[in-house]
């Protein structure tokens, strides 16, 4: 009974008045946006590179960016401010931990998601099928489907007699052996004659070999 009367205040009554403030095409718009992020990250990105220690970057930034724009749009911002503010977060480094290019790039990508969802004018259809082109566009270009994904890898190689154009059958033919890689190519960054060492980006070929981790079992001991 007391949380029914407390319900009932004036107080609580007009902070939920608040929310009759925004408009349907503003919670419409943020499912929306909210869902395609979902699905890219999700189920796009999470699938290829099994990294859930970004989701809170991606989705923040997508919100911010939706919320920052649809208010701002309401108080008729042009669309030259609109990119202005979308090319400033997207410059956006963090100091402390180094971006790879594919993590900066999903970041590109949610953050225009955001952008488009807030300021684009058409109906939500059009929105949902806008946003339905960039997820298949990634799809295809980063899911093994139109492209085959090449990864890459920096080691310090130390057979640097190897590091011959003759010799570049038997080089590939020892990384194979040493890391186990399907390794297709090989670039010279560096080479150390003092050390006898090189610095070697090999281009390889995920493998369609999947580790389970099947967790031991621990032995309770009875006193």
């Amino acid at each position: 009974m007391i949380f029914l009367q407390d319900l009932a205040s004036p107080e609580v009554a007009e902070s939920f008045q608040l929310f009759n403030k925004l408009s349907e095409k503003f919670f419409l718009r943020l499912g929306i946006d909210v869902l395609s992020v979902l699905i890219l990250i999700r189920f796009i990105y999470y699938r290829i590179y099994r990294k859930a220690d970004l989701f809170l970057m991606f989705f923040s930034f997508n919100i911010i960016i939706f919320l920052i724009t649809f208010l701002l749009n309401k108080v008729q911002m042009s669309i030259g401010a609109a990119f202005g503010l979308f090319a400033v977060f997207s410059m956006l480094r963090y100091r402390t931990e180094g971006l790879s290019a594919k993590d900066m790039t999903y970041l590109f990508v949610v953050i225009s998601m955001g952008l488009l969802s807030a300021i684009t004018k058409g109906s939500w259809d059009e929105l949902g099928l806008i946003n339905g082109m960039i997820l298949i566009s990634v799809q295809l270009l980063d899911g093994n489907w139109l492209i085959k994904r090449e990864l890459t890898k920096k080691i310090h190689y130390d057979r640097i007699d190897l590091i011959l154009p003759s010799m570049c059958g038997e080089l590939l033919d020892d990384l194979r052996k040493r890391t186990g890689l399907a390794i297709h190519r090989v670039d010279i960054m560096e080479m150390d004659l003092l050390k006898d060492t090189a610095l070697l980006v090999i281009y390889y070929y995920p493998s369609p070999m999947k580790y389970e981790h099947f967790a031991k079992p621990v032995d309770s001991y009875a006193e």
